[in-house]
């Protein structure tokens, strides 16, 4: 405990004095206010000073920083426990967090356990389940394995064999660990919504595969919900055989809400999730005998650039070949989801015709549709969102 009984309470957004004293802080303590926070807690002085603080994010802890003048009074862990406090009280039991090289062995003190680390970028990135990661591989060998018991064909059933057979296997992500005569890829995508320009990927990945892995980015934090993104990737999908279907859960998030606060720069943000997504693939490669990964390509922009080519580099070292895949194009545009949802925003339901499967387009117009069009056209900015 603190050496003082220092009070915290939380800091609601509209509280403009609090919030100022608390970005001063991180900013004090080499940290960035992250855009990305739903619960923010400050711990004051008797002067109602801010001297400790840290946030929320769906399931991950943020933004945590304790004031130099007051270091060795252990209050990041008071801070820490009011979180994680926090986090149970909204039923959120399964935590993560991104924290700096130097300060994981503390946090490992705590509970929380290293799933990946990138010490170029300075990164490490945490849960607080010792078998957390290892869960995760293992649940998705189960899913695979479900899935496959429904698939015909030879290599369905030798892929089967496989995984059955890994059950209590420990993961390796090498080449000696794909199975011979058999094309595993995978592909991960966001969907936000499903257009034809995702379609064409997964074309693409299954013309080089006998069987694909897709894994849905399953946070909530793009203007579809999940659970409508899941829909139409599987609908707009269906006529495919040898798909095998994964959320993507926690181990995999979107480039929106990965975490910014202690990245010096819009590229060293970047460079840290690629890296981090690859340490993380690499595990679930191994798992699933992943050979081959496919991604689009998206020539203006910066993120994915960056982004694929870390992958292309980094993959096949692990004895992952990494295939880049142009857009697929209408009317000598790349088709994107956010040209879609600018047509959503704009009211504009013709101009997704050709962008879109049948499925999406037939979601998109009709009244079930109607909370998540609202939702579209309500935000200021669906180009970035």
């Amino acid at each position: 405990m603190a050496e003082a009984n220092y009070a915290i309470s939380s800091v609601g957004k509209s509280d403009r004095y609090m919030m100022e004293q608390v970005e001063n802080l991180l900013e004090r303590e080499g940290i960035h206010l992250d855009k990305n926070l739903d619960y923010t807690a400050a711990m004051l002085d008797d002067d109602y000073n801010v001297i400790a603080t840290g946030s929320c994010f769906g399931n991950t802890l943020r933004c945590m920083a304790v004031s130099s003048d007051h270091q060795g009074e252990a209050l990041m862990n008071d801070i820490v426990s009011h979180l994680i406090e926090y986090q149970y009280s909204r039923g959120n039991y399964h935590l993560f967090m991104y924290t700096k090289c130097n300060t994981a062995l503390f946090f490992n003190s705590l509970g929380f356990r290293e799933i990946a680390r990138m010490e170029e970028a300075n990164i490490v990135f945490m849960e607080n389940k010792r078998t957390g990661f290892k869960d995760y591989l293992e649940n998705l060998r189960k899913e695979s394995v479900e899935q496959l018991e429904s698939m015909d064909g030879e290599a369905a059933k030798s892929y089967l064999e496989a995984l059955k057979a890994d059950e209590n296997a420990v993961s390796e992500c090498s080449a000696s660990n794909n199975i011979e005569g058999i094309r595993i890829g995978a592909v991960v995508m966001n969907a936000n919504p499903f257009t034809l320009g995702h379609r064409y990927l997964v074309e693409k990945a299954m013309e080089g595969c006998d069987i694909l892995h897709l894994f849905m980015v399953s946070e909530d934090a793009s203007l579809v919900p999940f659970s409508v993104r899941k829909r139409l990737i599987e609908e707009g999908t269906s006529d495919f055989k040898n798909i095998i279907y994964h959320d993507s859960g926690s181990y995999i998030i979107s480039s929106a809400t990965f975490p910014a606060y202690f990245q010096k720069g819009d590229n060293a943000v970047i460079k840290s999730q690629a890296g981090i997504d690859l340490h993380v693939f690499e595990g679930i490669a191994g798992k699933l005998h992943v050979n081959a990964r496919y991604v689009g390509d998206e020539p203006t922009s910066l993120v994915t650039g960056i982004y694929n080519d870390i992958m292309a580099e980094a993959l096949p070292k692990a004895g992952v070949e990494c295939h880049i895949i142009p857009r697929k194009e209408f009317g000598g545009k790349a088709i994107s989801a956010s040209t879609v949802r600018k047509a959503i925003h704009d009211g504009d339901m013709d101009a997704i015709k050709d962008l879109v499967p049948e499925s999406t387009y037939s979601f998109f117009i009709s009244d079930e549709a109607k909370s998540v069009v609202e939702r579209i056209k309500a935000e200021s900015d669906v180009i970035h969102y």
